[in-house]
């Protein structure tokens, strides 16, 4: 399909998507012609009608969300009220019974418009109560339990001892809806015999296989369903069970698991053998449990079963409740914020989308959860991919992306790809110092802990009739990390996505550079811009708000615009979760108490990692202060010290911490949004004098909320080249620019009251020539593979980042683009790259 063959089929759909949501049927269309809801379209189409359809009487009923139908039934049966009094009158007194044949079966909903007085009569009473009650009592059980199931179950899934029994029968009865025990009520019923025996008689393997069977003949609706800790084993009998319910996933500590299991003095579960410990059964059953929910409630301490039912309630209320999570820019108002749904933005939105059209940045409108200490407890054990899922699922509806498939894609993230299994691990530095190290992803920086995952997250959310052209602005690390994840994604989606960085040219380092053209791939490529990263990131802003030319590639070429800075918010969610880990491994490893503060120290530029450690502590980690550590570009130090942001005079300049060489910190805005009680206005107002004038000064409230969070240092390039023959010198420990300038400021203001951690950003290995002069080394070979060799035999720790030397190895200097700082040049490099690329599929 030609360019403009393909604008014609946009436009069709375009204009058909036009006339579908002016009557209300639908919110899905082409996502590249209508700005990309493409996500939410492909997990939630059943949520509402989808195009096709022009009102909600023209959709099939198997068309319809389960939920959808019944708020439909549950209409109906009110306007059947009056008529089915008798009948319910007649049945009061008569308690239910379950028959069992060959299908176990209870009755599923229909919409009540269909059933005649006798049948509503025989079905309310029969199957929904377990006990004789006033008429009103079961109306109103009725209507409760069925608005919020449905005909849809509530399937308990999780390992012996997860309380799934006991937590079920509290759920059913605050629901009053009915119960049902696998074990009990299912199984030991059909085989005429306990479980262990049956067990007993048949062996492991058997038992799994009469376990599927019995549940691929069983059928409820409406029902808590409480599941055997190995039902999840049996494929065929999961898929059968999970087609008519909400899988929920009671997560419990393995070691609360074990400590239950002892108390009830149970030694014998399905799998255990000589030589397999029960801790080993419990992991080894892990994955199978991670492959069929849908919800994953996460019990942290051995807490009541009775709060565990509540937090199953609001679970599944999250759940069902796809337009409860939406996201607001940073400078909309409160009185200006549209009504309508469809103007709502969800997560599979701002993925997409990356910038808000009115030049801010998306934040979540009810802010980010926050756990219980209970539940941060719960995770001081588990591992960094295990705190990422529980993390990230909370802060990502599942509506966007399922909660396994989630999962899915942390695991692959933070794979075999990260050199130490550990991920993110906690090294002792000296004294109360502690080093977060975050540079042990493919590119060797902390980027690669959002760009390992954002690409699958981006994939996720785009529909699959479209192309997307990343942009990315780097000041060094960013570009190879981007890079490196989107070449990462499978082929069909390398079609579809590609990748474009632009840098300044002589604002990175040799091997940052070396690294960039290095990490090129057939849908991946780095412009060198002459200019500073401001240019590159000003430029790349102004190219997204251009609604001439991003209109233009849309309708000429059916390819839509996308960021991967960290402006966009999939990039910055994922570091909230380093922050949070590093203060449990603190914990883990007994240097504090959980409770007790820290202080986090951090290299900062565009301030998205100070932030995202901002985040954690507001959902519930213990931080002290956060401390923004600068290098001669000191405006953020300025700003945190006086309130005023002064852009005045400044030129940028170039340091041996390429990375936080930066003058206008774009996350910051976010911040501000934050502590200004979300008065999109005043951003509005801050920030456009901070464009047209080069200055803004916060209000005096403002700044004593700020320093209340953050305090701020700045390091010289003399006193940063120091700290790093000092460390190691005295530890044997290298560390990079950035981290020995959060060094250098951590020892300037830390109070020593507390531990404190200092991210350690990068791996010394970038920035060779500067680590071989603060090394005091006389002469540097200008070669950066020599640079390396000269590094590694030293055996300093931590060792050399040996996938960083072999991406240059194979590389060497590459070729690249260069191109001049003016946008035109920048939109005509765009235009040729999707000419080039996406124009080859068709």
């Amino acid at each position: 399909m030609t360019g403009r063959s393909r604008c014609r089929h946009l436009s069709a759909a375009h204009a058909h998507w036009t006339s579908v949501k002016s009557e209300g049927a639908g919110r899905f269309g082409c996502a590249c012609a209508v700005g990309a809801r493409g996500g939410r379209a492909r997990h939630l189409w059943q949520r509402s009608p989808p195009p096709p359809y022009r009102s909600s009487s023209q959709i099939p009923c198997s068309v319809w969300h389960p939920f959808r139908r019944d708020l439909n039934a549950t209409h109906s049966a009110l306007l059947l009220h009056n008529t089915q009094l008798s009948g319910l009158s007649s049945c009061l007194g008569k308690t239910p019974t379950i028959t069992h044949q060959k299908m176990f079966h209870i009755f599923q909903y229909r919409p009540l418009r269909l059933i005649t007085q006798n049948s509503l009569s025989s079905m309310c009473l029969k199957l929904m109560l377990s006990r004789p009650v006033a008429f009103a009592q079961i109306w109103k059980s009725w209507f409760s339990s069925h608005s919020l199931l449905g005909n849809k179950n509530i399937i308990l899934m999780g390992p012996p001892g997860a309380g799934k029994t006991t937590t079920g029968r509290i759920v059913g009865q605050k629901l009053d809806c009915p119960v049902i025990d696998i074990d009990d009520d299912v199984l030991e019923t059909s085989w005429n015999m306990s479980v262990s025996e049956k067990l007993q008689d048949v062996g492991y393997e058997e038992f799994l296989e009469e376990e599927g069977k019995a549940l691929l003949n069983f059928s409820a609706s409406g029902s808590v369903i409480s599941l055997s800790g190995s039902n999840p084993m049996h494929a065929a009998g999961m898929q059968h069970v999970k087609k008519n319910g909400i899988v929920v996933y009671l997560d419990v500590p393995t070691r609360v698991i074990m400590s239950r299991l002892k108390s009830m003095a149970v030694d014998r579960i399905v799998g255990l053998s000589a030589g397999n410990s029960l801790k080993d059964i419990l992991q080894f059953r892990k994955p199978f449990y991670k492959r069929w929910y849908d919800i994953r409630v996460f019990c942290g301490e051995d807490i009541a079963a009775e709060v565990v039912a509540e937090k199953v309630l609001d679970a599944v209320k999250r759940y069902q409740d796809s337009e409860l999570e939406t996201f607001i820019s940073t400078r909309s108002s409160r009185s200006g914020r549209s009504m309508e749904k469809d103007s709502y933005k969800y997560f599979s939105d701002i993925v997409i989308q990356g910038l808000a059209p009115d030049g801010g940045l998306f934040v979540p409108e009810r802010r980010l959860p926050k756990f219980t200490a209970g539940e941060w407890q719960g995770l001081i054990e588990a591992t960094y991919i295990e705190r990422a899922e529980v993390i990230l699922e909370r802060c990502i509806h599942p509506a966007d992306i399922p909660a396994s498939k989630l999962a899915e894609i942390i695991g692959t993230a933070y794979g075999a790809n990260f050199s130490c299994s550990k991920v993110a691990p906690v090294r002792h530095l000296a004294g109360n110092q502690f080093l977060l190290e975050l540079f042990h992803g493919p590119t060797a920086s902390f980027k690669d802990f959002a760009l390992q995952l954002m690409p699958h997250l981006f994939a996720s959310c785009i529909p699959r009739s479209c192309n997307y052209l990343i942009l990315v602005a780097t000041s060094g690390d960013t570009g190879s990390a981007v890079l490196d994840g989107f070449s990462r994604l499978h082929d069909t989606d390398k079609r579809r996505i590609a990748v474009m960085n632009f840098f300044p040219e002589d604002g990175v380092s040799p091997i940052q550079k070396s690294q960039m053209i290095g990490c090129q791939r057939e849908n991946a490529w780095s412009v060198g811009v002459k200019s500073d990263f401001d240019f590159c990131q000003t430029a790349i802003k102004q190219i997204f708000t251009n609604s001439d030319f991003t209109g233009f590639l849309t309708v000429e070429y059916g390819t839509a615009l996308a960021a991967a800075n960290s402006i966009n918010w999939a990039r910055l969610l994922p570091q909230i979760v380093y922050h949070a880990s590093a203060y449990l491994d603190l914990v883990h490893q007994g240097i504090i108490p959980f409770g007790s503060p820290v202080d986090i120290c951090i290299p900062t530029g565009n301030f998205g990692n100070i932030l995202a450690a901002f985040y954690a502590k507001m959902m519930g980690i213990p931080i002290r202060k956060c401390i923004c550590a600068s290098n001669e570009n000191n405006v953020l130090t300025d700003f945190i010290r006086t309130g005023v942001y002064d852009l005045r005079g400044r030129k940028l300049i170039p340091t041996f911490s390429s990375a936080v060489d930066i003058l206008k910190s774009s996350n910051l805005e976010r911040y501000l949004h934050l502590i200004a009680n979300e008065d999109g206005q005043l951003v509005t107002q801050l920030f456009n004098q901070l464009e047209n004038q080069g200055h803004f000064q916060l209000r005096k409230d403002l700044l004593e909320k700020l320093q209340q969070d953050l305090v701020a240092g700045w390091c010289s390039e003399e006193d940063c080249l120091a700290a790093i023959h000092s460390v190691y010198s005295t530890t044997g420990y290298i560390l990079d620019t950035h981290t020995a300038v959060a060094k250098v400021v951590a020892d300037r203001l830390q109070d020593r009251t507390c531990p404190i951690i200092i991210s350690s950003t990068a791996h010394y290995s970038k920035f060779a020539p500067a680590i071989l002069r603060a090394l005091r080394i006389a002469e540097i070979n200008q070669n950066p593979l020599s640079q390396l060799h000269l590094l590694s035999s030293y055996s300093a720790l931590p060792p050399i980042h040996w996938s960083l030397l072999e991406t240059l190895k194979k590389t060497g200097n590459g070729d690249h683009q260069v191109c001049a700082a003016d946008m035109s040049v920048l939109m005509h490099h765009i235009e040729t790259l999707i000419q080039n690329h996406f124009m080859k599929v068709f």
